[in-house]
């Protein structure tokens, strides 16, 4: 079972891009530093005026009115929505994190408590920028924390006393901070990415279940034009056919109504075909549960891998007859989430797939099995994750071409537990699969079992849009 995807679909390759320009959009940002200079202006005023510190005031404002003309620049020059490149979010990070430097090296460097702050201008960019910016922005934050610890201008009383912390203190807090730098960069940076794989991949989830859907409801129409039709092309045959028997006289307006009766025939043919394509019958919503897995499987049928289909009950008395199965809505997202699965076992088996459904009176189960090496054991616990990347330096060839995106199996895994199912990756050998169907065979496995709860057709069914309940 691969994790592959079709390189052809636009959806997934867009999804694929993990690019992070243009993320920040600039008035963020201009309205994170307001918020920064309403608090420096607070607590500049407050030390100096409230707390009777000597601070070097001039330049304190001068400080604070560089953050205060660059964003009236920033704000004149580009309009509300303007999005920043990585590389001017960085730079707008790096005059942020300067100038909250110097103002800390005006006011006592590691003995002011607002030293903290060096870590916002990292963590912001840690969530929407890009690993190098992040890093070029934590290596200078540690640099300048460093410097203050060493060099800033004391904080002193109006009485001559100088305000500071013992040395000990003054290397626990730059401690504190260069590891929360380290920490919290890479903490918020962890989350951001999952995150965002996460909707990325939903993102690819509902456009090809969207897509799905398209071809399912083309395939009414086209059943529905079928079945409108044929009534007036019946009629034109029938009036064609009486004109022909009335102008058996008349060889040349004979030849026009044999004519006319010829083209509703092949009409008629065209429809039908048509017909075929939409499925038959627009009506037919519910069809027998090995027929919709084999509606799925059946574009792979044909890529030099032999399918085995087996549908049976647990019962013993049953006889696999389609008429005894169990009916199931067919649904883009059962057929869609089936199809990815046999695609994965199809592009890494060797010779076979097997194609196993059973139920019995608690729940309904697929088994879809390949010949091929099986899983990777050190992937097992992470298969249908969005974006998955191996990690761990284990053997390659047992499966080689395994180290793809993850996208396939994280569509059809999310579509098929949305349609009440629980999905299972393992390997056909492991020891805690005793299933007598599964002895023998080798390779790796997907299971889907859908409980008896889910066949209730008064059940509500989350899905992802207004789609209708798929199992009932």
């Amino acid at each position: 079972m691969a994790v592959t995807e079709p390189l052809n679909d636009p959806a997934l390759k867009l999804v694929q891009q993990e690019s992070r320009v243009d993320w920040v959009r600039l008035r963020t940002l201009l309205v994170l530093r307001w918020l920064a200079i309403l608090g420096q202006t607070i607590a500049v005023v407050i030390a100096a005026f409230y707390l009777g510190l000597r601070v070097e005031l001039g330049l304190c404002f001068m400080a604070i009115g560089a953050s205060v003309v660059s964003n009236l620049i920033a704000m004149t020059i580009f309009p509300e929505n303007q999005r920043l490149s990585d590389r001017d979010a960085m730079l707008t990070l790096l005059f942020d994190l300067s100038q909250l430097a110097f103002l800390l090296f005006l006011t006592g460097g590691l003995n002011n408590p607002f030293a903290l702050l060096i870590l916002a201008p990292v963590t912001i960019s840690a969530t929407a920028l890009t690993l190098r910016s992040t890093f070029i922005l934590g290596v200078l934050a540690i640099f300048l924390i460093s410097c203050l610890g060493l060099w800033y201008l004391p904080l002193t009383t109006v009485a001559g006393e100088v305000l500071q912390l013992p040395s000990l203190f003054i290397l626990g807090f730059w401690s504190s901070i260069v590891i929360g730098i380290l920490f919290l960069s890479a903490y918020a940076r962890r989350v951001a990415l999952e995150t965002h794989r996460m909707s990325q991949a939903l993102l690819a989830t509902q456009m090809a279940l969207a897509r799905e859907q398209k071809l399912t409801d083309l395939g009414g129409v086209v059943a529905a034009a079928a079945h409108e039709l044929g009534t007036p092309l019946a009629t034109i045959k029938l009036v064609s056919s009486e004109l022909l028997d009335e102008l058996d006289g008349q060889p040349e307006l004979a030849e026009d109504a044999a004519l006319i009766r010829d083209q509703a025939d092949r009409c008629r043919d065209i429809l039908h075909s048509m017909g075929r394509a939409g499925k038959d019958d627009l009506h037919l919503r519910r069809a027998p549960f090995g027929a919709v897995i084999k509606e799925a499987a059946d574009p792979h049928s044909d890529r030099g891998i032999e399918l085995h289909y087996d549908f049976h009950s647990v019962d013993a008395d049953d006889t696999g007859d389609p008429a005894q199965q169990p009916h199931i809505w067919r649904k883009p997202e059962v057929i869609h989430g089936v199809r990815n699965l046999v695609q994965n076992a199809v592009d890494f088996a060797q010779d076979q797939v097997w194609i196993v459904g059973e139920w019995d009176d608690t729940s309904l189960r697929l088994r879809i099995t390949d010949d091929g090496k099986g899983f990777p054991s050190d992937l097992l616990g992470r298969l249908g994750d969005p974006f998955l990347r191996r990690r761990s330096p284990g053997p390659r060839d047992a499966r080689p071409g395994y180290e793809g995106m993850g996208l396939g199996l994280f569509i059809a895994k999310t579509l098929l537990e949305r349609s009440g199912a629980k999905v299972r990756f393992l390997n056909a050998g492991d020891p805690f699969l005793t299933d007598d169907d599964a002895t023998g065979l080798t390779g790796a496995m997907v299971e889907v079992t859908w409980p008896d709860g889910a066949f209730d057709a008064d059940r509500p069914v989350e899905a992802l849009g207004e789609n209708e309940q798929i199992i009932n």
